[in-house]
């Protein structure tokens, strides 16, 4: 099904010099395949982890409670509750640091197995899982060894750091916001919806390509899952709460929506932007082919029609 709660998910510990975070793995507990979400809890005065920057990865940060900072290529900018922000890949070396009551915040981000990473301070350089340079010491420590960074001067924020408050209203009947396309992200999109009570996410659909995840900030609702005709799964409703992570990875054959409940709902929306994706609504049998731009019906039929000899 590919639901987790964050409460029910454990938590990891990660402390060494300048870093103290708690981490909880809220995507992988949820069944995410190509992307994968976090929520972590940075300690007041403390960093999340290392500067460090990906060749191929996209992370997109939801900031849930407290202040701190977010700092970029030696450049510092304050962030609060309803930011987010973004880091494309190849792009700036980046790290968060909590403020007098901390930093609690959602990362999003695509997993891709030839990933390079790079940690400045250390000279530590990643591809994919392991460390170069054939090294079995943990860079963290290195790390924790290095000159404390200079968060002494916030300059103005950029356009990669929006805030759901400052985000124009996406033109849609959904009370909903862009925040990661309005940031700049280019291979994930991540929205801000606050249904009304009864009011749908969307019309039930799936996807060949794309990879989605909701947040529940906010409210309850309801999970419904449609399957396609030739799916063995069955229609599903699933109650779903604040602190409820849902995971829809593509090629599943089976639709999916999230209704709000009485009292309304606020959720996180996030997808993958895959050009040769195909989307299906087992509803009304439509079949959106978005590389092209072309949505119609396809006749449904059995694998051996027309195949008699």
């Amino acid at each position: 099904m590919g639901l987790a709660h964050w409460d029910e998910v454990d938590v990891r510990r990660h402390e060494k010099g300048e870093m103290a975070a708690t981490w909880r793995l809220l995507g992988r507990a949820a069944g995410t395949v190509g992307v994968g979400v976090n929520r972590v809890r940075i300690e007041p005065g403390r960093l999340s982890t290392p500067p460090h920057s990906h060749s191929v990865s996209e992370e997109i940060f939801f900031v849930l409670a407290g202040t701190g900072q977010s700092w970029q290529d030696e450049t510092v900018y304050d962030v609060r509750a309803g930011d987010c922000i973004v880091h494309v890949a190849d792009r700036e070396e980046h790290t968060l640091r909590g403020g007098p009551d901390g930093l609690d915040v959602l990362v999003f981000g695509t997993r891709h197995g030839s990933e390079f990473g790079w940690l400045p301070r250390s000279g530590a350089m990643r591809f994919g899982w392991p460390w170069v340079e054939g090294r079995t010491d943990d860079p963290w420590e290195i790390e924790a060894t290095s000159e404390p960074l200079d968060f002494s001067t916030i300059s103005p924020r950029p356009p990669t750091i929006v805030n759901v408050d400052e985000c124009p209203d996406y033109p849609e009947e959904i009370h909903s916001k862009e925040l990661a396309g309005t940031a700049g992200s280019v291979r994930a999109g991540l929205n801000w919806l606050e249904l009304r009570a009864g009011q749908h996410s969307s019309v039930p659909h799936c996807h060949s390509l794309e990879e989605e995840i909701f947040v529940v900030l906010d409210g309850t609702g309801t999970l419904e899952l449609w399957p396609a005709p030739r799916s063995d799964a069955r229609r599903e409703n699933v109650a779903i709460r604040a602190g409820h992570v849902v995971a829809r990875p593509p090629g599943t054959r089976v639709g999916h929506r999230v209704a709000a409940g009485p009292d309304g709902m606020t959720v996180l929306v996030y997808g993958t932007r895959e050009p040769n994706d195909i989307s299906y609504y087992p509803r009304s049998g439509k079949v959106f082919l978005r590389g092209v731009g072309v949505l119609g019906r396809i006749e449904q039929l059995d694998y051996l029609d027309g195949e008699e000899d």
